[in-house]
Protein backbone atom coordinates (compact mmCIF):
# COMPACT_ATOMS: atom_id res chain seq x y z
CA UNK A 1 0.00 0.00 0.00
CA UNK A 2 1.63 3.26 -1.00
CA UNK A 3 -0.75 6.76 -0.25
CA UNK A 4 0.11 10.30 0.50
CA UNK A 5 -2.32 12.40 2.62
CA UNK A 6 -1.88 15.23 5.48
CA UNK A 7 -0.76 14.04 8.90
CA UNK A 8 -3.29 14.18 11.65
CA UNK A 9 -3.05 13.08 15.28
CA UNK A 10 -4.02 9.62 15.41
CA UNK A 11 -7.78 8.57 17.28
CA UNK A 12 -7.52 5.88 19.92
CA UNK A 13 -9.43 3.39 21.48
CA UNK A 14 -9.39 2.63 25.03
CA UNK A 15 -9.44 -1.40 24.42
CA UNK A 16 -6.82 -3.40 26.39
CA UNK A 17 -4.20 -2.64 25.01
CA UNK A 18 -5.09 0.78 23.22
CA UNK A 19 -6.10 0.81 19.50
CA UNK A 20 -4.67 3.13 17.04
CA UNK A 21 -6.08 4.64 13.97
CA UNK A 22 -4.48 6.70 11.36
CA UNK A 23 -6.77 8.95 9.28
CA UNK A 24 -5.52 8.98 5.98
CA UNK A 25 -8.23 11.24 4.16
CA UNK A 26 -9.31 8.58 1.80
CA UNK A 27 -9.14 5.59 4.26
CA UNK A 28 -7.93 4.24 7.83
CA UNK A 29 -5.43 2.53 9.06
CA UNK A 30 -5.19 0.61 12.29
CA UNK A 31 -2.11 0.99 13.26
CA UNK A 32 -1.78 -1.91 15.20
CA UNK A 33 -1.95 -4.66 12.42
CA UNK A 34 0.94 -3.25 11.39
CA UNK A 35 3.26 -3.91 14.30
CA UNK A 36 5.94 -6.00 12.68
CA UNK A 37 5.91 -4.57 9.11
CA UNK A 38 8.31 -1.77 7.52
CA UNK A 39 6.86 1.17 6.90
CA UNK A 40 8.06 4.21 4.92
CA UNK A 41 7.87 7.51 5.48
CA UNK A 42 8.38 10.48 2.88
CA UNK A 43 7.60 14.07 3.30
CA UNK A 44 6.36 15.21 0.16
CA UNK A 45 4.67 19.24 1.59
CA UNK A 46 2.54 21.06 4.19
CA UNK A 47 -1.23 21.42 4.37
CA UNK A 48 -1.95 23.51 6.81
CA UNK A 49 -5.04 22.37 9.50
CA UNK A 50 -6.98 25.65 9.35
CA UNK A 51 -6.91 27.15 5.91
CA UNK A 52 -5.64 24.12 3.88
CA UNK A 53 -2.73 26.21 2.31
CA UNK A 54 1.01 24.72 1.55
CA UNK A 55 3.00 27.06 4.03
CA UNK A 56 5.33 25.45 6.04
CA UNK A 57 4.09 24.13 9.44
CA UNK A 58 4.90 27.07 12.22
CA UNK A 59 3.58 25.51 14.99
CA UNK A 60 0.56 23.16 16.43
CA UNK A 61 -0.65 21.76 12.50
CA UNK A 62 -0.99 25.46 11.31
CA UNK A 63 0.84 27.96 9.11
CA UNK A 64 1.93 31.08 10.37
CA UNK A 65 -0.47 32.99 9.58
CA UNK A 66 -3.42 31.04 11.27
CA UNK A 67 -1.74 30.66 14.70
CA UNK A 68 -1.25 34.43 15.22
CA UNK A 69 -4.97 34.30 13.97
CA UNK A 70 -7.15 31.07 14.89
CA UNK A 71 -8.95 31.15 17.98
CA UNK A 72 -7.83 27.44 18.24
CA UNK A 73 -4.09 28.69 19.30
CA UNK A 74 -4.72 31.59 21.22
CA UNK A 75 -2.88 31.60 24.70
CA UNK A 76 -5.86 30.04 26.54
CA UNK A 77 -5.22 26.98 24.90
CA UNK A 78 -1.79 26.18 26.87
CA UNK A 79 -2.52 28.46 29.45
CA UNK A 80 -6.00 27.41 30.62
CA UNK A 81 -6.05 30.40 33.32
CA UNK A 82 -6.12 33.01 31.08
CA UNK A 83 -9.79 32.03 29.42
CA UNK A 84 -12.12 34.97 29.64
CA UNK A 85 -14.99 33.07 28.06
CA UNK A 86 -16.61 33.72 31.42
CA UNK A 87 -16.32 37.41 31.49
CA UNK A 88 -17.67 37.60 27.82
CA UNK A 89 -14.49 38.68 27.05
CA UNK A 90 -12.97 38.08 23.72
CA UNK A 91 -9.14 36.55 22.54
CA UNK A 92 -10.07 36.32 18.96
CA UNK A 93 -13.28 35.36 18.30
CA UNK A 94 -15.82 34.96 21.53
CA UNK A 95 -18.10 32.35 19.95
CA UNK A 96 -15.14 29.78 19.03
CA UNK A 97 -13.82 30.75 22.42
CA UNK A 98 -17.12 30.07 24.55
CA UNK A 99 -18.07 26.78 22.81
CA UNK A 100 -14.39 25.06 24.52
CA UNK A 101 -14.54 27.27 27.12
CA UNK A 102 -17.69 27.19 28.47
CA UNK A 103 -17.84 23.52 28.95
CA UNK A 104 -17.16 21.26 31.82
CA UNK A 105 -13.51 20.23 32.23
CA UNK A 106 -11.22 18.19 34.55
CA UNK A 107 -8.71 18.68 36.70
CA UNK A 108 -6.29 15.36 36.59
CA UNK A 109 -3.55 13.48 38.20
CA UNK A 110 -1.89 11.18 35.69
CA UNK A 111 1.31 8.94 35.27
CA UNK A 112 3.16 9.53 32.15
CA UNK A 113 6.97 9.94 33.24
CA UNK A 114 6.10 10.50 36.55
CA UNK A 115 3.10 12.01 38.37
CA UNK A 116 1.67 15.18 36.66
CA UNK A 117 -1.20 17.33 36.88
CA UNK A 118 -3.11 18.51 34.00
CA UNK A 119 -6.22 20.12 32.59
CA UNK A 120 -8.87 18.26 30.01
CA UNK A 121 -12.02 19.06 28.67
CA UNK A 122 -14.58 16.41 29.85
CA UNK A 123 -15.08 15.56 26.00
CA UNK A 124 -11.86 14.40 25.52
CA UNK A 125 -11.63 11.90 27.87
CA UNK A 126 -9.90 9.26 28.26
CA UNK A 127 -8.20 10.43 24.80
CA UNK A 128 -6.75 13.17 26.73
CA UNK A 129 -4.44 10.49 28.71
CA UNK A 130 -3.59 8.17 26.19
CA UNK A 131 -2.45 11.20 24.02
CA UNK A 132 0.15 11.72 26.74
CA UNK A 133 1.35 8.09 27.07
CA UNK A 134 -0.44 7.81 30.45
CA UNK A 135 -0.77 4.43 32.06
CA UNK A 136 -3.18 5.88 34.44
CA UNK A 137 -5.30 9.03 35.53
CA UNK A 138 -7.03 10.07 38.53
CA UNK A 139 -9.84 13.07 37.91
CA UNK A 140 -9.86 15.30 41.35
CA UNK A 141 -12.76 17.44 39.89
CA UNK A 142 -14.87 18.71 37.41
CA UNK A 143 -15.50 22.01 37.11
CA UNK A 144 -17.84 24.15 34.55
CA UNK A 145 -15.70 26.15 32.36
CA UNK A 146 -11.66 26.17 31.71
CA UNK A 147 -10.98 29.56 33.39
CA UNK A 148 -11.66 27.56 37.43
CA UNK A 149 -9.35 24.37 35.64
CA UNK A 150 -6.84 26.41 34.89
CA UNK A 151 -6.40 28.91 37.95
CA UNK A 152 -6.76 24.97 40.08
CA UNK A 153 -3.76 23.71 37.66
CA UNK A 154 -1.88 26.71 38.14
CA UNK A 155 -2.51 26.13 42.07
CA UNK A 156 -1.35 22.88 41.99
CA UNK A 157 1.58 22.90 40.06
CA UNK A 158 4.10 24.94 42.47
CA UNK A 159 3.86 21.43 43.88
CA UNK A 160 3.88 19.12 41.36
CA UNK A 161 4.90 18.66 37.73
CA UNK A 162 2.47 19.42 34.97
CA UNK A 163 5.07 18.38 31.91
CA UNK A 164 6.00 14.87 30.85
CA UNK A 165 9.42 14.05 29.94
CA UNK A 166 8.36 12.23 26.50
CA UNK A 167 12.04 10.17 26.45
CA UNK A 168 10.87 8.78 30.05
CA UNK A 169 7.57 8.46 29.34
CA UNK A 170 8.56 6.27 26.08
CA UNK A 171 10.98 3.84 28.23
CA UNK A 172 8.74 3.09 30.95
CA UNK A 173 6.67 -0.04 31.72
CA UNK A 174 5.35 0.41 34.75
CA UNK A 175 4.00 3.12 37.09
CA UNK A 176 5.58 4.52 40.33
CA UNK A 177 3.78 6.12 43.15
CA UNK A 178 0.21 6.59 44.09
CA UNK A 179 -2.18 8.59 42.49
CA UNK A 180 -4.60 8.66 45.51
CA UNK A 181 -1.85 9.26 48.05
CA UNK A 182 -0.82 12.32 46.12
CA UNK A 183 -4.41 13.55 45.66
CA UNK A 184 -4.64 13.11 49.08
CA UNK A 185 -1.07 15.14 50.10
CA UNK A 186 -2.43 18.15 47.13
CA UNK A 187 -5.73 18.84 48.24
CA UNK A 188 -4.92 21.57 50.83
CA UNK A 189 -3.58 23.65 48.24
CA UNK A 190 -6.61 23.66 45.93
CA UNK A 191 -7.77 27.15 45.49
CA UNK A 192 -10.80 27.89 47.36
CA UNK A 193 -13.05 29.21 44.93
CA UNK A 194 -12.82 25.85 43.03
CA UNK A 195 -12.63 23.11 46.15
CA UNK A 196 -16.42 22.30 46.15
CA UNK A 197 -15.60 21.17 42.90
CA UNK A 198 -13.52 18.21 44.43
CA UNK A 199 -14.91 14.68 43.71
CA UNK A 200 -15.95 12.62 46.76
CA UNK A 201 -14.48 9.60 44.56
CA UNK A 202 -12.07 10.23 41.92
CA UNK A 203 -12.59 8.50 38.68
CA UNK A 204 -9.75 6.56 37.74
CA UNK A 205 -8.57 4.81 34.86
CA UNK A 206 -5.91 2.84 33.65
CA UNK A 207 -4.22 2.02 30.00
CA UNK A 208 -1.94 -0.45 28.29
CA UNK A 209 -0.12 0.18 24.98
CA UNK A 210 0.57 -1.95 22.11
CA UNK A 211 4.24 -2.15 22.96
CA UNK A 212 6.53 -5.09 21.66
CA UNK A 213 9.78 -3.79 22.52
CA UNK A 214 10.91 -1.07 25.06
CA UNK A 215 13.55 1.15 22.72
CA UNK A 216 16.83 1.16 25.72
CA UNK A 217 18.08 4.63 23.26
CA UNK A 218 16.19 6.86 21.46
CA UNK A 219 16.28 8.98 18.29
CA UNK A 220 14.01 11.25 17.70
CA UNK A 221 12.61 11.44 13.70
CA UNK A 222 11.87 14.98 11.97
CA UNK A 223 11.14 14.71 8.72
CA UNK A 224 11.55 18.38 8.06
CA UNK A 225 15.30 17.77 8.38
CA UNK A 226 15.35 14.07 7.04
CA UNK A 227 12.65 13.91 4.65
CA UNK A 228 12.32 10.31 4.46
CA UNK A 229 12.44 7.15 6.40
CA UNK A 230 12.55 3.57 6.82
CA UNK A 231 11.97 0.91 9.59
CA UNK A 232 9.51 -1.98 10.93
CA UNK A 233 7.56 -0.59 13.46
CA UNK A 234 7.61 -2.23 17.46
CA UNK A 235 5.09 -0.27 19.12
CA UNK A 236 2.45 2.69 19.67
CA UNK A 237 2.58 5.12 22.76
CA UNK A 238 1.27 8.42 22.93
CA UNK A 239 1.26 9.70 19.72
CA UNK A 240 4.50 7.80 18.90
CA UNK A 241 5.29 5.35 17.04
CA UNK A 242 8.33 3.05 17.91
CA UNK A 243 10.60 1.26 15.24
CA UNK A 244 12.66 -1.40 15.93
CA UNK A 245 16.01 0.70 15.72
CA UNK A 246 15.10 2.75 18.69
CA UNK A 247 13.78 5.60 15.99
CA UNK A 248 10.59 7.55 17.90
CA UNK A 249 7.78 9.60 15.24
CA UNK A 250 5.91 11.84 16.95
CA UNK A 251 2.48 11.52 15.07
CA UNK A 252 1.12 14.51 16.84
CA UNK A 253 4.14 16.85 16.43
CA UNK A 254 4.00 15.98 12.42
CA UNK A 255 0.53 17.44 12.08
CA UNK A 256 0.06 19.56 8.54
CA UNK A 257 2.73 17.76 6.85
CA UNK A 258 1.91 15.90 4.05
CA UNK A 259 3.48 12.13 3.47
CA UNK A 260 3.42 9.41 1.61
CA UNK A 261 3.24 6.00 3.65
CA UNK A 262 4.33 2.88 2.35
CA UNK A 263 3.27 -0.07 3.97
Amino acid sequence: MKIEFPLIKMDVEALEPVRYYLDMDTEFLIVNEALGRKIKLRHTGYECKICGSDEPVYRMGMCKKCFFESPYAGDWIVHPELSKAHLEEEDRDLEVEKAVQLQPHYVYLAHTSGIKVGVTRREQVPNRWIDQGACEALVLMEVPNRYLAGITEVALKQHIADKTDWRRMLKSDSCEGDLRDTARLLEPYVPEETRPYLLKEPLYFRFTYPVNRIPSKIKSLKLAQTGAYEGVLTGMKGQYWIFEDGTVFNVRNHEGFRVELTL
